[in-house]
């Protein structure tokens, strides 16, 4: 009952997912309290460091250069050597602080892995139902890689409640604004595309949220080790996002 009851206080959205875990006999589901937090933490914060590297040693120094930066949500991909084990060393660090999540979850055994190792959310490259409605069920929030209009809409009716537009589109901010304005139902989390100078303008024009990839782990500072320089990056589109303030969910 108090979980039905914690549930009721959440959006719409939210609470469609939470009722479907209610009976929480799930393995590794979350508590809906939990689910809003995390969604809470994407809308107060609005930007997302995304984070793949070629070798394992520099997987923690480019992410801690990041958060020194100014980031407090960051992404991990499946992608990074040791990937899960850079993950859980941040999420002990940091918790509390930085949220830590998984990307590049290609099943549902990607996600528990993920979920085990102490991710906090859960993203993937394309839409990927059965992931989507795993993480649903569980109260787990997921990220699915979207590219068009059907998808982002098709990634929400299959629970997902940050839908991420990835690889880039052609128009950037105006296209975000027209999806946004077309289908309100939509929280669009652009990631490909978005740069240190325009990551404010996909805010301004509807975007819930957005991630950051190469222009903010800048391949060549990685491969010179220039950590300096990803947390100049970092600081730089982290005052782009802040002067947007934080985003009205949904």
């Amino acid at each position: 009952m108090a979980l039905r009851l914690a549930a009721s206080r959440l959006s719409s959205t939210t609470t469609t997912i939470a009722t479907r875990s209610l009976s929480t006999g799930l393995d590794r589901a979350k508590t809906p309290e939990d689910y809003d937090r995390v969604l809470q933490t994407f809308a107060n914060i609005r930007a997302c460091a995304v984070l793949r590297t070629p070798t394992s040693d520099a997987c923690p120094k480019a992410m801690q250069a990041c958060i020194d930066g100014g980031f407090k949500i960051v992404e991990f991909t499946l992608t990074t050597p040791n990937c899960l084990e850079h993950l859980s060393n941040f999420r002990e660090k940091y918790d509390g602080d930085v949220m830590v999540g998984c990307g590049t979850i290609m099943n549902t055994a990607d996600a528990e892995r993920a979920i085990d190792a102490g991710a906090e959310f859960i993203i993937t490259p394309v839409m990927l139902p059965d992931v989507i409605q795993w993480c649903a069920a569980r109260n787990i929030v997921s990220v699915p890689g979207c590219q068009t209009p059907t998808e982002l809409l098709n990634a929400y009716r299959n629970g997902a409640p940050l839908q991420k537009l990835f690889p880039g589109v052609a128009g950037g901010p105006m296209w975000v604004k027209a999806v946004s304005a077309a289908l309100p139902m939509l929280s669009i989390n652009p990631t490909s595309g978005v740069d240190l100078d325009n990551a404010g303008d996909y805010l301004r024009n509807g975007a819930a949220s957005v991630g950051l990839v190469a222009p903010l782990f800048d391949p060549v500072a990685i491969q010179n080790e220039d950590w300096d320089q990803i947390a100049k990056n970092a600081e730089k589109v982290m005052a782009n996002v802040r002067e947007v303030g934080p985003y009205v969910r949904k």
